[in-house]
């Protein structure tokens, strides 16, 4: 069976064997079986299989009592450049690609998912170095449009509060502490127009970036999964 995938980290299973886990077009995630050590092709695998790479391969039918699949010809699936050569891309990589795993903990094989992760990596790799700051926020806010949970931008007002739990803006306090001050919920409206294309365009303080990855993960974690404890995000935060 041939899978098309998109590489989201590799876990050292023994001195010889790695273990792969990526995000396949044909069958959600998968747990694939890599030479590990210092040789030649362990090496040239760890290059192919970094966090957001996308490569095809080949691989058998799992074997009964294994969930690990073996991995035929490996091969490039789509061409990144700087993707892992950037420091920063390198890093935006390593979150975008935790963040896919968890969302598929907890949705399946969703295509569309696949879809958007996939073209969110080659936007990366082609980003300004303008865009990049920004970068993390723009994906997360529009992974909430493809997994369903977008918030309800046509209630916004000026002056009105953004509930997280509901996703709108509400005239008054909800009973629950989960909404923004105004001008928070000013920011957030204005997010709801972010895009991969005017993104560079966006000026934020640093403070202001972190504070809104901190409010957009805290977000996920209300309405879809988890996402405050990920490893990548303190050094993504230290970076943006």
């Amino acid at each position: 069976m041939k899978l098309t995938l998109i590489c989201l980290h590799t876990t050292r299973h023994s001195d010889t064997r790695s273990i792969l886990t990526a995000f396949s077009r044909e069958c959600g995630i998968v747990a694939l079986g890599i030479p590990a050590g210092s040789g030649r092709e362990a090496a040239r695998l760890r290059a192919l299989t970094m966090p957001l790479a996308m490569i095809t391969c080949e691989t058998s039918a799992p074997r009964p009592g294994s969930d690990i699949l073996s991995m035929k010809q490996p091969a490039p699936h789509r061409l990144t450049i700087e993707l892992h050569s950037h420091p920063v891309k390198q890093m935006t990589a390593m979150f975008i690609a935790e963040t896919a795993g968890q969302m598929l903990r907890y949705g399946g094989d969703d295509k569309v998912l696949f879809d958007f992760i996939e073209a969110t990596a080659l936007r990366l790799d082609a980003a300004t170095e303008r865009a990049l700051n920004n970068f993390p926020l723009c994906f997360l806010a529009h992974l909430t449009e493809v997994i369903g949970i977008e918030p309800d931008s046509s209630t916004y007002k000026k002056g009105r509060l953004f509930d997280l739990r509901d996703g709108l803006w509400r005239d008054t306090p909800p009973m629950h502490r989960d909404y923004l001050s105004p001008e928070e919920s000013s920011a957030a409206a204005m997010l709801t127009r972010i895009t991969f294309d005017n993104c560079d365009a966006f000026v934020f303080t640093l403070q202001e970036r972190r504070r809104a990855l901190d409010l957009m993960l805290h977000y996920f974690s209300i309405h879809s999964a988890p996402l405050g404890a990920l490893r990548s995000v303190g050094v993504l935060r230290s970076l943006v």
